[in-house]
């Protein structure tokens, strides 16, 4: 009976490691050990020492690594029988690296053991091939697993890392409930290797069905779900939908709720746990479970290192009083920045305090109050020393230096080494959020060197489109080199194609169908003349002809000459973002038979003085975020009439005429504001008036406003008159109450106001592109008298649209528009309108 029992423990317990190590269902052969030729006693087991393992089966594998890992090392003591052999074949079986492992006791010489590992390699991967994805995705996913090919040997490691890739990847896209199977199948090009196919089913794109919270007190449901900015409930009044969900964002959105509460006073207020659950087969719900705490508010606030200002001083700049909603991030923002410059650390950086730091200390906590001490380390005051730039292989060193703000003696300012970076984008040769200032402060002698690290991107634009106006095919070339180097022009080597690098503009523009209708311009600016100083010289010139002839003989034709000087400088006061402008120009008008103004045939001259006042705050010329912009203009001509003494109550056109005299007033405004997000607010007002010094001449036949339409220069750029975009409106339908529609519209108004405000919404921000959308209400209007002028009587209109900037096109836009408003006698001219721009200006009168 007593061996009875010994073989009944030896079946359960003398060989367990034989049953420990199992098969997957694909190959239900399990591990063996196989004694050949031995006398083993499985009840008085004994030592031996290992005297060789020898290894078969291997065909890729290292024999020696597979020998090591097995542990089975001669010179090692072994006990048999015992567990030696079955962890061997755990700790291979572990590695996924065969399919098939026994091992075998070839000999027994005395005290010594003799192995043989007998293995079955398992095959590797050569590829994937992947089935049930789009081609999109497909692509996208075998950059994400290619590189395990002809590497990976295909075990169970590799199909788990390979379904979470997948699920992963299309959990991203909105495919929640994805399922992954596999089959394989031999690779005729490689030996042992194997092509992995990857079945997948997607299920359908998720989307949030509901969102519920528990142990929420004082904060509603409704509230908690806003606080989710990318993770949202669907509901009926969300026309496109609320959104896939996804799993990233979704964490994003977990940590953002916590920092809410906190901005709320509810400093203790955490997740306590939350559970993403399958509502249908095409949603999914949230449920979290919270942990809300009390509300806090600030108690004593103290102050302690200051000495450049006073405690008073920085308790107003910091904002916060006791009693006050405690939040930590409102905190930090008055202490170290908020986008303004008026924060506490701001006051010292635009001092020249580099090093300066400030550390709030919770010093207490009691009931619902929480005590903060602000330990101020002022440090050195610094002043700017080495100005250095790097990275502009183009463009000249000086043209970048004369937009730096941080001048070498001067205190070191935060305010000015950003508004550096910032004027440095708005040259338009450099990507702005790739320039990058960094201080380095030499504590020994209280200096800083600043190095401002540039990337130059293409500026250079050209237009190039065919049209349709005035019944005709128009073709138009424009070129714009906006880093032009004149002083290069006879240097050879200096031509990329053309002479670049001194931040000079050169455009040249061609427009024509051909006889009927042609125009040419050409311009040239200099933003530092003699390089010193920043004051600019621009010099333009142009010429446009429009002709066809008529039933009775002849031709009616228009012709329209003019050249253009201009210097510019910035202003240091009221501060140095004004400018003043001062142009001289001088315009030729040569009618022939020409209808719809005030004389048609003769000779007409405009010279006139214009003066520029603009002052320019805009954070980035493309998409501002924030900043205003503002321009009034007053052009004027000599008043002839009042100095030649001729009777104008009995002149002909041809003296009426030949001088044009007017005086001209013009005013634009432009405000932007971040409103939340990266939505951005902007508002605009224009006023145009075109006035006369002499009752008995009358109104200048010329430089009139038409305001509808795009705004883009075409034919009417012969009229000698400024377009006016208004959206919703067709080209130069909105004219003066009253007013002969076909004259108003050919001739333009002498008064006209302009309104608009505007939600833009950024899609792309990259140095290749920059693209928005807009949502627009405008509302403008034209007179033909002041004493009619009413600002509040306007045309209005709403729309929507999207702008690209593309640095060689410039911006690019369409615009869908509906005005409210009609217009008499031209009743398609409201209504739904769509309007196309190119190389639209990005600031300016239109």
């Amino acid at each position: 009976m007593k061996r009875i029992y010994q073989l009944i423990l030896l079946l359960l317990f003398g060989l367990p490691t034989m049953a420990q190590i199992t098969r997957p269902p694909s190959n239900p052969a399990a591990p063996s050990l196989k004694v050949a030729g031995t006398d083993l006693d499985y009840f008085n087991p004994k030592e031996y020492i290992i005297g060789g393992t020898t290894l078969t089966g291997t065909k890729y594998l290292d024999k020696e690594t597979v020998i090591i890992l097995s542990k089975l090392i001669k010179g090692e003591t072994v006990t048999l029988p015992g567990d030696a052999t079955a962890n061997a074949i755990k700790t291979l079986w572990s590695n996924g690296l065969f399919d098939d492992i026994k091992i075998n006791i070839t000999k027994i010489v005395e005290d010594s053991v003799f192995f043989d590992i007998e293995v079955v390699e398992r095959p590797r991967l050569s590829s994937f091939e992947l089935v049930g994805v789009s081609k999109s995705q497909k692509t996208d996913i075998l950059e994400k697993l290619n590189a395990k090919s002809g590497k990976s040997i295909i075990n169970d490691n590799l199909y788990n890392s390979t379904t979470a890739t997948v699920t992963k990847y299309l959990s991203d896209k909105g495919f929640f409930f994805t399922k992954v199977d596999y089959k394989t199948k031999v690779d005729p090009n490689a030996e042992n290797s194997q092509i992995l196919e990857v079945i997948i089913d997607k299920g359908r794109k998720v989307k949030v069905h509901e969102i519920k919270f528990t142990g929420n007190k004082d904060f509603s449901s409704a509230k908690l779900r806003k606080f989710l900015k990318k993770t949202h409930q669907q509901a009926f009044y969300k026309i496109f939908g609320s959104g896939k969900f996804n799993k990233e964002k979704f964490e994003e959105d977990k940590l953002k709720l916590v920092e809410k509460m906190h901005d709320k006073g509810y400093r203790d207020a955490v997740i306590l746990k939350d559970s993403v659950y399958q509502y249908s087969d095409k949603a999914v719900g949230i449920k979290m479970d919270l942990f809300e705490g009390k509300k806090y508010y600030f108690g004593n606030i103290t102050w302690s290192g200051n000495a450049k200002y006073s405690t008073t001083y920085l308790e107003k700049v910091l904002g916060i009083e006791k009693g006050n909603i405690f939040s930590e991030s409102k905190l930090e923002t008055r202490l170290k920045g908020n986008g303004n410059s008026d924060d506490v650390s701001s006051i010292y950086l635009n001092d020249g305090y580099l090093t300066f730091n400030v550390d709030p200390i919770q010093t207490k906590i009691y009931g619902d109050t929480v005590d903060v001490e602000m330990r101020i380390y002022e440090g050195p005051q610094y002043t700017n020393n080495r100005i250095t730039i790097k990275g502009n292989t183009i463009t000249n060193d000086r043209v970048v230096m004369r937009q730096i703000r941080t001048k070498p003696g001067d205190k070191f300012s935060k305010e000015l080494l950003v508004r550096t970076v910032r004027e440095i984008g708005q040259l338009g040769n450099f990507d702005e959020s790739k320039t990058v200032p960094t201080p380095r402060p030499n504590p020994a002698d209280g200096t800083v060197d600043i190095e401002y690290a540039v990337e130059e991107k293409p500026s250079d634009q050209v237009e190039l489109s065919g049209g349709f106006g005035g019944g005709r095919i128009i073709g138009t070339l424009g070129l714009t080199f906006n880093n032009f180097s004149l002083r290069n022009l006879f240097n050879p080597k200096a031509y990329r194609p053309l002479p670049k690098g001194d931040g000079q503009k050169l455009s040249l523009r061609g427009q024509t169908n051909g006889s009927y209708y042609q125009s040419y311009s050409f311009s040239f600016s200099e933003p530092w003349l003699g390089g010193k100083k920043p004051v600019s010289f621009g010099l333009s010139a142009f010429t446009s002809s429009q002709k066809y002839p008529i039933a009775t003989g002849g031709n009616q034709s228009i012709r329209l000459n003019g050249v253009t000087v201009s210097l510019g400088r910035v202003l240091k006061w009221p501060d140095n973002y004004f400018q003043l402008t001062h142009s001289i120009n001088a315009n030729q008008y040569i009618l022939e038979n020409y209808p719809g103004y005030l004389f048609s045939t003769g000779t007409s001259y405009n010279f006139n003085l214009t003066q520029e006042l603009s002052r320019d705050s805009r954070d980035s010329p493309i998409f501002p975020t924030g900043g205003s912009f503002f321009k009034f203009t007053v052009q004027a001509t000599p008043p002839y009439s009042l100095l030649n003494h001729t009777n104008y109550a009995i002149a002909s056109d041809k003296q009426r005429y030949r001088f044009t005299e007017y005086h001209k007033w013009k005013f634009e405004s432009q405000w932007f504001q971040r409103v939340a997000g990266k939505l951005v607010f902007k508002a605009q007002a224009q006023f145009g008036f075109l006035g006369s010094y002499n009752a008995a001449v009358g109104q200048s036949a010329f430089e009139r406003f038409k305001l509808g339409g795009d705004g883009m220069q075409g034919f009417d750029f012969l009229q000698g008159s400024e377009l006016i975009a208004m959206r919703g409106y067709s080209n130069n339908s909105v004219v003066p109450v009253g007013a002969n529609l076909s004259q108003a519209q050919s001739s333009g108004s002498p008064i006209f106001n302009k309104y608009v405000l505007e939600m833009r919404y950024p899609v792309i921000a990259s140095p290749s592109a920059t693209a928005f959308l807009v949502t627009f209400a405008e509302g403008g209007n034209t007179w033909n008298r002041f004493s009619d002028f009413n600002p509040f009587n306007i045309r209005r209109s709403v729309g929507v649209g999207a702008k690209i900037f593309l640095p060689i096109f410039g911006l690019l836009g369409i615009d869908y528009g509906y005005g409210f408003d009609a217009i008499p006698g031209d009743p398609s001219a409201n209504k739904g309108q769509f309007h196309f721009s190119i190389a639209q200006q990005l600031g300016g009168f239109n």
